[in-house]
């Protein structure tokens, strides 16, 4: 009898459901960051959309400084908020199937005049206080996951590098506490 190889076998621990939406999910968020890197010439992140929206209103010069680049940021920050949307209308909510993703397996399905929606388990308060702990890292940390970790790691910034490991340690700290403690959404 033949085995898996160790790594193979990590693998499959660590992800039981596999690893192709991972691995599309990595690739579509890459290929998002190489255009808009290619178009802008700005690494892509979403840290700073809340400064450079406030930009449109404010003369602060702290403001200011994101006047050349707050249309795509908005852009790319709707787009962020309704891929999420079109995902759970379709895929989440089972209107589309996927072998990468089985609908009902997070959150709540419900119907409503005979269309399909999903919802969160998780409680609106702590949606809203991880968001705000959410921004308030990103200020500390000098930017996001998605600026550390997709640009910042693919052009080998050691802060970056820095920053995204102090991120992953902290977030499975985080959670392996709350897990022990018997927290769920």
């Amino acid at each position: 009898m033949v085995t898996d190889p160790v790594p193979l076998q990590l693998a499959a621990e660590l992800f039981p459901s596999g690893i192709s939406r991972y691995a599309v999910g990595g690739l579509l968020v890459g290929l998002g960051a190489v255009v808009i890197y290619v178009g802008t010439g700005i690494p892509a992140g979403a840290s700073t959309f809340l400064e450079s929206t406030l930009s449109y209103v404010s003369g602060q010069s702290r403001f200011q400084q994101y006047v050349s680049s707050r249309d795509w940021r908005v852009v790319f920050t709707l787009g962020i908020i309704l891929g999420g949307l079109a995902f759970a209308a379709t895929v989440q909510s089972g209107v589309i199937t996927t072998s990468l993703y089985e609908a009902g397996t997070t959150g709540e399905l419900y119907e409503v005049g005979g269309v399909t929606f999903w919802s969160t388990a998780v409680q609106p308060w702590r949606l809203f206080l991880g968001g705000i702990l959410v921004g308030i890292g990103t200020r500390i940390g000098k930017g996001c996951t998605s600026g550390h970790g997709v640009c910042g790691v693919g052009s080998a910034s050691k802060t970056s590098l820095v920053g995204v490991v102090t991120f992953l340690t902290v977030a499975t700290g985080t959670a392996q506490i709350v897990a022990a403690m018997g927290v769920s959404p």
